[in-house]
């Protein structure tokens, strides 16, 4: 027999939120000093999360295509902009290039996927389009994340070993290609090892969503993985895009590392 949905009141959702408190008490006990961190970041989460609620419920309600689009717009904006700042090293115009990355591979296979593989009509249908994007930027924001964080590290690190190949005569590609692999693979490995535990150690957010929604078990299977695949496909074009952008901006036409680029971050 198939469960039916239940809708959670505030004072269920108050008690997961006092369960909290169990982090902040660790952090207490252990001398972390975490918890002004914890009560910002619940507090941000929820506010957030309840303004977006209201939000999509008036999008979902009026349906237009345009305001799809702008809330799309803002969601990606904010994903770009925000991958940067867990980059330690930055050069000049890191962020558009984040942004640029996390648009081309987020919207290009969220189009993919709207008109070829769920192929909902019409298209801008919101409770499909907008859930789509929303899942592939969070995933796609981590791997271009923790790509730029790779390659800036390793080329300030091994900057000595750069040079040498430059300065033997080797080309920038040369120079920068074990760098570029690496950075690329340590931005796919959290999809990866989400791909290999998934439905063994792990049921993915999507499909436990719908099961909790009454969603007939293999439907929920048959949505979760197309949404990994997606996923998996949107962060390696990101990350790729990032990355391969990063070499571009770093290294100059005669084969020259402009390492003075790179600068701290502030935070």
């Amino acid at each position: 027999m198939q469960a039916h949905y239940i809708d959670l009141s505030l004072f269920q959702v108050l008690v997961a939120a006092l369960l909290v408190l169990i982090n902040g008490l660790i952090s207490l006990l252990l001398g972390l000093k975490l918890e002004r961190s914890l009560i910002i970041g619940a507090v941000r989460m929820t506010i957030q999360l309840m303004l977006v609620g209201l939000v999509l419920n008036w999008v979902f309600g009026i349906g237009h295509w345009y305001l799809v689009l702008i809330m799309m717009s803002i969601m990606t904006a904010i994903a770009g902009y925000t991958a940067v700042d867990r980059v330690s090293l930055r050069y000049p115009g890191i962020r558009y290039i984040s942004m640029f990355s996390v648009w081309v591979g987020s919207w290009v296979v969220t189009a993919l996927a709207l008109f070829f593989v769920v192929q909902v009509k019409p298209w801008y249908t919101p409770q499909y389009a907008i859930p789509l994007l929303g899942m592939i930027l969070g995933n796609i924001l981590n791997g271009i994340s923790l790509g730029l964080e790779r390659f800036t590290h390793d080329l300030e690190s091994k900057r000595a070993e750069v040079e040498t190949v430059l300065a033997l005569g080797g080309t920038s590609w040369e120079a920068a290609r074990p760098h570029v692999s690496a950075a690329v693979r340590a931005g796919m490995v959290p999809i990866i090892n989400t791909m290999m535990v998934a439905g063994i150690v792990t049921l993915p957010g999507m499909m436990t969503g719908q099961l909790l929604a009454g969603v007939h078990p293999v439907a929920a299977v048959k949505y979760q993985i197309v949404i990994i695949f997606l996923i998996a496909v949107a962060t390696g074009v990101g990350t790729i895009s990032g990355v391969l952008l990063s070499y571009r901006r770093l290294f100059n036409a005669r084969h020259q590392f402009m390492h003075f680029e790179l600068k701290k971050s502030k935070k």
